[in-house]
């Protein structure tokens, strides 16, 4: 600690405490222990970091004070901690004149943000959840931006898992772009629980084998593309990326990075159900928040992923009862001839299509995407019609189906919507055959729109529901107590956007009863993929997306609730609550 005033405050006398002894004091409203030990005085906060007990009912060893509760271990000159767990104690500078005590408690850290900017990242090291929570807290109160405290989760991940990008650095970027739509208590929580995620993913993982770019620069990157497409072919992770990297080092921009990555992508069939679409995109848009001369660290953790992949063609349901890669196959045969045909028109005809992609003919689907191409549809309006018609399969999704059918639909909604966000960040040929695969993936879900839940909109009790924005807000926030509780959440979030109120403090409830659960992976993807898509959508097709994510998190809430459970402890330690104290207002 850096003395940083002279407003040392006299609270006891040397003599009141004995050698190995702690005294509790109170100095202008902070909660001290005092300690003699080896005839020094040391102080020190009186409340233990881990979980608040007060440290005077501790004892001291040979230099250290020991909390009683958990058994932490400090040093009592410095305050850092032998026992990660529990987190540093601060320490205070201590003056002693003619045997009165003084302290300064406006001392303060040098380098708070370095500090616990350190201190984060041993906390994912470690995977302690409440020092991780403590951590983003304490940056946040200095101000440090999300982008910020995401990075240090981001590289960490990127690096520290041999299987390379994962569901932990999805969540972390999925909460990282929603954390501005969110109410202020809950970005903290965003960050939080996508650090945790990290942090839990990469636990007693092996770290990732660092390769470097090729010693060369007689190379173009049309041929560097050809061979990561090569060795993604033949799963040879490793000569990939050094292909990759010898591209980045080459200078290559975001958009030709993320065009050899797409093609390589969907050089086979919707490979591991979508999962692998979205990754690219996620690393990306992580790449957009912290800093594209991060790309050497964050993209290599993508091609394992890729290159091990599961290819849909090698799946029954893609070659019978009707042969999808065949039909695909042709459709791709016409593809730079559609698009030649359609240049210069103008397409408008979304409707009509998304009508066909919702159907259960696979060669009307193929025959409805082609005659767009040639009809003058962009890329973008093709992923965003997709991306849309496979919200209508969630917001229609029957809770008849099976529960496990609910990650079926969200899948093709997230690989659709990372289609979408590719197709803005570098369109070509090769990114529109995952147009024609997401259709198809599509086209599987049909299932469970048979029965179709009737949309809001065509339910009697959604007019039945009240007006008032607030009241609608809170009843949808209690509705979600209770599991189940599908189509009722569903109508409030219908009936609250149809009735103008604004969309903000709608999206902000939806983070709200996400963050405050145990949510699995894909119910981040939803929230994410949702707002995303709503921001683009008209009107009444954001209404509809925003309605499957509604519908999708009544359905896995509520949950046992502990991550936020140890949030709020970590939050209440960092207010300088006394968690050991009596509830003078707890129910006898």
């Amino acid at each position: 600690m850096a003395v940083t005033t002279l407003d040392y405050v006299p609270c006891a006398r040397v003599g009141d405490i004995p050698e190995g002894g702690i005294m509790a004091v109170n100095v202008e409203g902070h909660a001290i222990a005092l300690a003699k030990s080896d005839g020094e005085i040391r102080a020190v906060d009186n409340r233990c970091p881990h979980m608040g007990y007060p440290l005077s009912e501790g004892s001291i060893h040979n230099g250290l004070i020991i909390c009683h509760w958990h058994h932490a271990r400090f040093d009592l000159v410095s305050g850092c901690t032998f026992d990660p767990f529990a987190d540093d104690v601060r320490s205070y500078p201590v003056d002693v004149q003619d045997g009165e005590i003084y302290v300064n408690v406006h001392a303060t850290h040098p380098d708070p943000v370095g500090h616990w900017k350190r201190r984060l990242s041993e906390s994912l090291e470690q995977n302690i959840n409440l020092v991780i929570a403590k951590s983003v807290i304490a940056l946040r109160g200095q101000r440090v931006d999300g982008d910020e405290i995401a990075e240090i989760g981001a590289r960490y991940g990127a690096l520290r898992r041999r299987q390379g990008w994962g569901p932990g650095l999805t969540i972390l970027t999925c909460m990282a772009n929603v954390v501005p739509k969110l109410a202020n208590e809950d970005q903290v929580l965003a960050l939080y629980q996508g650090l945790l995620h990290v942090a839990q993913e990469t636990s007693n993982a092996s770290p990732r084998i660092v390769f470097t770019p090729l010693e060369t620069e007689e190379l173009t990157l049309a041929r560097i593309k050809a061979w990561f497409r090569y060795l993604i072919e033949v799963r040879n992770a490793d000569g990939a990326e050094r292909a990759l990297l010898t591209a980045i080092q080459m200078g290559a921009t975001p958009s030709e990075m993320c065009d050899m990555l797409v093609a390589a992508a969907t050089d086979h069939f919707y490979r591991d159900g979508g999962h692998v679409l979205d990754f690219i995109n996620k690393g990306f848009e992580v790449l957009e928040r912290i800093g594209w001369d991060k790309a050497d660290e964050i993209l290599p953790s993508l091609v394992g992923v890729l290159s091990g992949s599961q290819r849909s063609e090698e799946l029954n349901r893609w070659r019978s009862p009707v042969d999808l890669v065949a039909l695909l196959n042709g459709a791709f045969d016409e593809l730079e001839d559609l698009v030649r045909e359609g240049k210069g028109k103008t397409w408008d005809d979304a409707d009509a299509l998304t009508e066909i992609l919702s159907g259960d003919d696979p060669h009307a689907i193929v025959d409805g995407l082609k005659a767009a191409f040639a009809g003058g549809a962009t890329l973008t309006q093709l992923t965003q019609t997709l991306t849309y018609a496979a919200a209508l399969r969630i917001a229609r999704f029957h809770v008849k189906n099976e529960f496990a059918d609910w990650i079926a639909v969200l899948h093709t909604h997230s690989a659709a919507n990372a289609l979408h966000q590719c197709a803005k960040r570098a369109p070509s040929l090769d990114l529109a055959r995952g147009i024609f695969h997401g259709a198809m993936a599509l086209y599987f879900d049909r299932w469970f729109n048979k029965p179709a839940a009737r949309l809001p909109q065509d339910q009697r009790a959604t007019q039945q529901l009240p007006e008032d924005a607030d009241e609608l807000l809170d009843s949808f926030v209690a509705l979600l107590d209770t599991q189940a509780q599908v189509d009722e959440a569903g109508r409030i979030a219908y009936r609250y956007l149809s009735l103008g109120h604004p969309r903000g403090a709608l999206c902000e409830r939806l983070g709200h009863v996400l963050l405050r659960e145990d949510a699995e992976f894909h119910s981040f993807q939803m929230l994410e993929s949702a707002f995303s898509q709503a921001e683009e959508l008209d009107e009444e097709r954001a209404r509809i997306t925003l309605v499957g994510a509604a519908r999708y998190l009544a359905a896995h809430a509520p949950t046992a609730r502990a991550l936020g459970q140890t949030a709020n402890l970590a939050l209440r330690l960092h207010r300088g609550e006394d968690l050991s104290a009596e509830d003078p207002d707890e129910d006898v």
